[in-house]
């Protein structure tokens, strides 16, 4: 593989995004926007690193690449857009997540559901290029509508479909997910050869272990605590639907996800200048057993 990979790590929301890099080309994946809860203030550290790094090495950003509508943080996609160009893609089924979240927060007729503003949606198995590298786009939903898969050469950018071995797999239960789509995906990444290379959106490193996010194929197959070899389709689902229920929302589901369905772009400001979230009362479900602070 002749593409260099550097990632960055956010150990707020445990988020990695990356920068795949070939022949002066480069893509950037699943990037983020600085969120604090408290006071609503957006910020823009964790995208300017990687502005820095692309700026240093004199790359050129032909994509800006999303793998899902991130529930666990905002997607810097749009002002990395405006600072450094590229096309803003991800897959052609975030025009479901689209529809779904419309109702969810009541957006209104004019709210877009054919997949603006993004630049580019991507079919299964579509390819593209940076540089020299050839990139395929493989769907693998289940943790939403519009997960979608990058990969290049022996590696594959996994998204949030899965985690390392000790952290296991994705949540199925928000709106559009569905544990057994989920189980399906992961059967599709884990056909690939052992040796290839996964590298992952997140990392919630249990029992004190450092940070970490790529595994291998071989290694998901042998300790996935939820999906290793041997794990059943209804066995997956019965664990993932259990473990969901008593699982509290992402910390910021509901400012994230408003923003992310838009790539990255806040509300468009009223007439006071002022751009507002919406935070549906009561709306999600509450989880079956005591909080669990686990976020998978």
């Amino acid at each position: 593989m002749t593409a260099n990979i550097h990632s960055f790590f956010d150990p707020v929301s445990g988020t990695v995004s990356y920068v795949l890099s070939d022949s002066g080309e480069a893509a950037v994946i699943d990037s983020v926007l600085d969120f604090d809860k408290a006071g609503a203030w957006t910020s823009t550290q964790s995208a300017d690193r990687i502005v820095d790094y692309v700026r240093a090495r004199g790359l050129t950003v032909r994509w800006i690449l999303e793998t899902h509508a991130h529930a666990d943080h905002l997607s810097a996609a749009s002002y990395l857009k405006t600072i450094l160009g590229g096309r803003l893609a991800m897959g052609a089924q975030i025009r479901e997540v689209q529809r779904i979240f419309k109702q969810f927060y009541n957006l209104g007729s004019d709210f877009p559901t054919d997949g603006t503003p993004f630049d580019h949606l991507f079919d299964d198995g579509e390819t593209f290029r940076v540089g020299a590298s050839t990139i395929t786009a493989l769907r693998v939903p289940g943790h939403t509508p519009a997960d979608m898969a990058y990969q290049v050469d022996s590696l594959v950018f996994t998204g949030d479909t899965l985690f390392m071995p000790d952290v296991g797999t994705a949540r199925a239960d928000f709106p559009g997910g569905s544990a057994r789509t989920l189980y399906q995906s992961i059967q599709r990444l884990l056909r690939l050869p052992e040796s290839t290379r996964l590298m992952h959106c997140h990392d919630y490193p249990p029992n004190g272990r450092e940070p970490s996010w790529e595994s291998s194929v071989g290694a998901q197959r042998a300790a996935n605590i939820h999906a290793h070899d041997g794990v059943s389709e209804a066995q997956f689902v019965a664990l993932r639907q259990a473990r969901d229920a008593s699982l509290p929302p992402p910390d910021l589901i509901l400012p994230a996800v408003q923003i992310n369905i838009r790539a990255g772009v806040l509300p468009p400001a009223e007439d006071n200048g002022v751009s507002y979230l919406r935070i549906p009362v009561n709306v999600l479900q509450r989880p079956s057993s005591s909080p669990n602070l686990r976020r998978t």
